[in-house]
């Protein structure tokens, strides 16, 4: 069963009739522009076609029930005992997205199922998901229209990035609200995180014999476990010392002399972080400038220089990740580097898709080698956003 049919199976199994409609967000994969959305940098990712469902029915008081797929029996909460740090499983990102949205609009109570086709710790921003389903869900549910324009979507996919840093305590970016709320199917998203701005760049390999091979290493990644939100103190502790507001403020030309002013104890650290966003946001560009183009090589010499970076100046591989680079390159792959906040998840690889089947093989008999979980494979390709489906 489809995760379109299953999620309102799931509704009325669990509240015994049927939800009003049923909304998806999908998740992403970001091309290019690791950790570079919170420095108010550029990103480019796509939305993937693997989507969270949420089927949903308004109810008369402020309750909110919900229940997803594998996760347990039905969760029950009142809309006016969701603050920061409450409450602390799955549901705080939904529920986070109802407190958000709760601070300009009429929020009423809702009973919601969930069930995502989006891999759970895959660093393919399933929180995201969950966010912009329930999002999109209330917002026509309750009339806030956010859904008809990209000022309205951008509006929400601010409220959800704020329910993810305040109520579930991720210190993330807005990338991935903004892809799975903003994005256009068969394109990339050139996001602007500095004033929010989007470009939509072509993005069909197909057309060319190529294939966006995302691997999910199955080496579970989780944004609100510290590490993250240690990168980001770093970075805004490189501000204070260089007397600016954000690293997009420093221009590549200008890298090695801002380098040398980062002095004192833990500078080295602080430097190689300047220099992994500074280079990242630079990469971006020509990122774009490359699909704009249909310079695929050139895309895919941008993908190793990202993820040495990622590896060396941002520290935010891992074993898993380096091996799916490395097993993906020595088959032949046009570039490949790790996608998301790190310590795990996945990895993409750019590869031709006559050589698809060969790559998944060596990349799995590499992981088995190395006695690694095997690997699961996802053909990528840019799908559309959050939208009702029934």
């Amino acid at each position: 069963m489809e995760a379109r049919e299953a999620v309102a199976v799931e509704f009325q199994k669990a509240y015994g009739s049927a939800p009003e409609g049923v909304w998806a967000a999908p998740g992403r994969v970001n091309l290019i522009g690791e950790h570079t959305d919170y420095n108010s940098g550029l990103v480019l990712p796509i939305a993937l076609p693997q989507r969270t469902y949420a089927a949903v029915r308004r109810r008369d008081d402020l309750g909110l029930r919900m229940v997803s797929s594998g996760m347990g029996p039905v969760k029950q909460m009142e809309l006016s005992t969701i603050a920061p740090g409450r409450p602390t499983d799955w549901t705080r990102y939904p529920a986070g997205v109802l407190w958000a949205l709760g601070a300009n609009y009429q929020v009423g109570g809702l009973d919601v199922a969930f069930v995502s086709e989006v891999p759970i710790g895959s660093g393919l921003s399933s929180s995201a998901a969950i966010e912009g389903a329930i999002g999109a869900a209330a917002s026509d549910l309750f009339g806030f229209d956010l859904l008809a324009d990209d000022q309205g979507r951008a509006t929400l996919a601010g409220l959800c990035q704020k329910a993810e840093n305040d109520i579930a305590g991720a210190p993330t970016g807005g990338m991935d609200q903004a892809a799975s709320l903003r994005a256009e199917a068969g394109h990339a998203l050139y996001l602007d995180c500095r004033d929010g701005s989007v470009t939509h760049v072509p993005f069909t390999l197909e057309d060319h014999g190529l294939t966006l091979l995302v691997i999910d290493t199955r080496a579970e990644h989780k944004n609100s476990d510290g590490q993250y939100g240690k990168r980001r103190a770093d970075c805004e502790k490189a501000c204070d010392k260089l007397g600016i507001s954000s690293l997009r403020e420093i221009e590549p030309t200008a890298l090695d002399a801002s380098l040398a002013r980062l002095t004192g104890f833990g500078a080295e650290r602080l430097r190689k972080r300047v220099r992994h966003i500074v280079t990242e946001i630079a990469r971006v560009r020509l990122a774009a400038t490359a699909l704009n183009n249909d310079d695929f090589a050139e895309l895919g010499r941008l993908f190793v220089d990202s993820h040495a970076s990622m590896r060396d100046d941002y520290e935010i591989s891992c074993a898993e990740l380096d091996c799916a680079v490395t097993s993906s390159l020595e088959s032949g792959a046009l570039g490949a580097r790790m996608t998301g906040g790190g310590f795990g998840g996945s990895a993409m690889a750019l590869v031709y898709t006559e050589a698809l089947a060969a790559t998944e093989k060596a990349i799995s008999t590499s992981f088995t080698a190395h006695g690694f979980a095997v690997p699961q494979f996802i053909h990528a390709v840019a799908a559309g956003p959050a939208t009702r489906v029934e």
